[in-house]
C-alpha cells in the first residue's frame, strides 16, 4: 500500500515510515521542512497528487513547556494540522491516523487510564492535543485516533530515549521519582500503528507496551541494570523539584479496551522492550 507519513523526522515519524517499508509499502516520508501541516492548501495538494491509500500523522509541536508560553503556534501544530489532515484524507477517502498523547488526562485517577475516562488537561499541550483529536474527528469520522506517551527509541530527543548513552557515560542521573506512564518503544508503536491502519477501524485507541507501568526513575534504574559495566548515579527527585512551566499528570498510564476486539495482542512488556533497545544500542555502539 502507498503510505504517506508526516512528521517523519521525528522517532515515531522514522519508527513508522521503517516499519512500513519493511512490509514493502510505498513510503512518501514527510519531515516539517517538507510539509508543514499548518498551511491547508500545502496539505491539500500533497494529499491530492500523491493519492495515498494511508496517511498516518506523527507530526506534532512536543515541547511540553514551550507549548505553554506559545498557545497560538500549539494549537496551529497540534489542533490544526490533524484537521487539516483528517479534511484532506476525507476528500480522497483514505485512511487516515493521527497520534495523540497521555497528558490529556489530569493524572488524578489511581491505576490505568482507557477510553471510558474523561480527558482533563493540565497544560497548553495537553490541550491542544486533546483538541487535536476532536478536531480531526469533525473533519473525517473515519478519523483513527492514538494516544501514547513515555516513548523511547533509537535516534530520540527525549529524555527516555538518551539515557542510555548518558549512563554509559557514567553520569549522575537526576530522575522524577513521583510520575508514572506506561513507556512504549518507538519500533513496537509503530507496528501497532501499521496494523490499526490497515484494518481501518476508527476509534480512538491507547497503545503502550504492557505492564504495570513505570516512573521515570523506575525506567531509568531498569535500563541502567541492564547496561554491562554501568556506574551511573541514579537519583530519584520529585518532579516538582523541576519548577517546570508546564504540570504534568502525576499518572498517565494508558490501557486499551478496544484492540484484542479487533484481533490484536497487547504489546510486550515493556521491560522486555527495553531490553532489546539497550541491546539494539550496544550492538550499534560496538560496529
Amino acid at each position: 500500500m502507498k503510505v504517506v507519513v508526516t512528521g517523519a523526522g521525528g522517532l515515531v515519524g522514522r519508527a513508522v515510515a521503517e516499519c512500513c517499508r519493511q512490509f514493502g509499502d510505498d513510503v512518501l516520508s514527510f519531515a516539517h521542512n517538507d510539509l508543514d501541516i499548518v498551511y491547508p492548501d500545502a496539505v491539500n495538494k500533497n494529499i491530492r497528487d500523491n493519492k495515498p491509500d494511508v496517511v498516518i500523522n506523527c507530526a506534532a509541536w512536543t515541547n511540553v513547556d514551550a507549548c505553554e508560553s506559545d498557545g497560538t503556534r500549539a494549537f496551529a501544530v497540534n489542533a490544526e494540522g490533524p484537521r487539516n489532515l483528517a479534511s484532506a484524507c476525507r476528500a480522497i477517502e483514505c485512511v487516515f491516523l493521527t497520534i495523540s498523547t497521555d497528558y490529556v488526562f489530569d493524572g488524578e485517577k489511581e491505576g490505568f487510564y482507557t477510553q471510558l475516562d474523561n480527558p482533563n488537561p493540565q497544560s497548553v499541550y495537553a490541550a491542544s492535543k486533546l483538541e487535536g483529536e476532536r478536531r480531526a474527528a469533525l473533519a473525517y469520522d473515519r478519523s483513527i485516533i492514538v494516544r501514547t506517551g513515555y516513548v523511547f527509541g533509537r535516534g530520540g530527543t527525549n529524555f527516555l530515549s538518551t539515557v542510555i548513552p548518558r549512563a554509559r557515560r557514567g553520569d549522575h542521573l537526576k530522575v522524577v521519582s513521583d510520575t508514572y506512564g506506561t513507556p512504549t518503544y518507538a519500533k513496537d508503536l509503530g507496528e501497532r500503528l501499521r496494523q490499526l491502519a490497515v484494518l481501518n477501524v476508527p476509534k480512538i485507541y491507547h497503545v503502550v507496551n504492557s505492564g504495570s507501568g513505570a516512573s521515570f526513575e523506575q525506567f531509568t534504574r531498569t535500563a541502567v541494570d541492564l547496561i554491562a559495566n554501568c556506574n551511573a548515579l541514579v537519583e530519584g527527585i520529585p518532579d516538582a523539584a523541576l519548577n517546570r512551566p508546564a504540570k504534568r499528570p502525576r499518572n498517565s498510564r494508558l490501557r486499551c479496551l478496544f484492540t484484542e476486539g479487533i484481533g490484536l495482542s497487547p504489546l510486550r512488556d515493556w521491560e522486555n522492550a527495553l531490553a532489546e533497545f539497550v541491546a539494539a544500542e550496544s550492538e550499534a555502539k560496538s560496529n
